[in-house]
């Protein structure tokens, strides 16, 4: 192990902390420095680099994920940081781990360390990483489009380096219910704009483009309120545009090595997420989730 491998995820996580902050670190990865606009079109307006959001039941920010993520740190004996679920603090103290069992002359130490990293790997960082990294290439820049591929490639080599952990992670054994065909237009919403629910991650330009492609108005608003807005005037092409989406999402959790129990869990929940839409679609307005 060098201090490279180290340095370059250290990196890549202060990317996604600030403008100023990816400006400092982008050369040093061979990346170009992302317009501030950019840095917040992604990492504020469309994909908050927060576990939380994205193997949450909720769906957004705080929660059981920030928790689970602040537990962690504890475990080690450290003070959890003010988000310790965000991207740049999980792959700092990811870093640190593997500097720290590097630089210790004592196998004992050094192998709980390495427990610790592949803990780390495991339970917080890839069950939702690899779709996030998908998420920001749907709606980034160049120099963000080229942030993300780096981060996809080294996260993948993390992954591969790492043995395998049996089973699931927690988090999303402990995972709230999958998108159902009860309820109304709000329970389907909030399902699909929970991606722990639907396998799928809406963001504010997916719906942009998805309004288009349904040929209905886009509502400027929170992910609900749109999302809502586009189900309340033409139900049945936005469904069909839905359908389409988890189906793309399907797609993208391909497994990323052999025994990926994580890969295959988000690939089955949007192939389910998929299959529920395409029936409503098909349906049309009968359906009781399209009723008010």
């Amino acid at each position: 192990m060098t201090d490279g491998r180290w340095e370059l995820l250290r990196a890549l996580g202060a990317v996604a902390d600030s403008p100023a902050a990816a400006g400092a670190v982008a050369p040093s990865l061979g990346l170009d420095v992302p317009a501030a606009a950019e840095h917040t079109e992604v990492f504020v307006l469309n994909t908050p680099p927060y576990a939380s959001v994205y193997v949450g039941p909720e769906g957004a920010l705080g929660g059981e994920a920030t928790d689970r993520a602040a537990g962690f740190w504890r475990a080690l004996a450290l003070t959890p940081p003010a988000e310790p679920d965000h991207l740049t603090a999980l792959l700092s103290l990811y870093a640190h781990l593997g500097q720290a069992a590097a630089g210790t002359r004592r196998p004992a130490t050094a192998a709980a360390l390495t427990r610790s990293r592949a803990a780390l790997l495991s339970e917080h960082l890839w069950p939702w990483l690899p779709a996030y990294l998908d998420a920001v290439t749907d709606v980034a820049g160049p120099a963000l489009t080229a942030w993300a591929t780096l981060a996809r490639r080294a996260l993948t080599a993390e992954y591969r380096d790492t043995p395998a952990q049996a089973g699931l992670p927690l988090v999303l054994r402990a995972a709230p219910p999958r998108l159902t065909a009860e309820g109304r237009i709000s329970d389907l919403t909030s399902a699909l704009t929970t991606p722990a629910r639907s396998g799928i991650i809406l963001t504010r330009r997916r719906l942009a483009a998805g309004a288009g492609q349904a040929g209905v108005g886009h509502r400027i608003g929170e992910r609900r309120f749109t999302l809502h807005a586009m189900l309340d005037q033409d139900p049945v092409p936005t469904l069909a545009w839905l359908a389409g989406e988890a189906r793309r999402w399907q797609r993208c959790h391909r497994p990323r090595g052999t025994g990926d129990a994580t890969g295959h869990w988000w690939h089955a929940r949007a192939a389910h997420t998929a299959q529920i839409l395409h029936d409503a679609a098909t349906a049309g307005a009968e359906v009781p989730e399209l009723r008010r």
